[in-house]
């Protein structure tokens, strides 16, 4: 039995009637929405990868890094809170909670020791040190 997921078709009107016409689709007030994944730019020297990854809303403390070999893992909890104060009257509210994640392998293995994240402005930066190869050791045949 096939596995296929069907075709969902948009047609113009869809998408000319979801701007136009509020009272169907209510857009957040925020902007947009939680992101469905994190994204990421990854750059390469000689002696480390470079990854810059887009993670908004986000607090430092809620972001977690994990390297395992060449296995780069990234997740996030991202909260976005109206703030209130006494004298307004709450008529809507419109907040986002919720985890982004997202993992890729690198070419060679890290050194997790060496390599530094920076998080500023919603970007996190991870300077991802290469693990050195060691030179193949000589056998000593008895």
């Amino acid at each position: 039995m096939s596995s296929l997921t069907p075709f969902v078709s948009r047609s113009l009107f869809d998408d000319l009637f979801r701007d136009i016409n509020p009272g169907y689709f209510i857009k957040p007030l925020h902007g947009d929405p939680l992101p469905s994944q994190i994204k990421v730019d990854v750059k390469e020297n000689p002696n480390e990868f470079i990854v810059e990854a887009e993670i908004p809303g986000a607090g430092k403390d809620n972001i977690h890094v994990n390297i395992d070999g060449n296995v780069v893992s990234i997740r996030a909890e991202i909260s976005q809170v109206d703030s209130e104060t006494k004298e307004d009257k709450l008529l809507r509210s419109e907040r986002y909670y919720g985890e982004v994640s997202r993992s890729f392998q690198l070419p060679s293995d890290i050194d997790e020791a060496s390599s530094k994240a920076r998080y500023d402005n919603g970007i996190l930066t991870l300077n991802l040190v290469k693990k050195q190869k060691q030179a193949g050791q000589r056998m000593t045949i008895e």
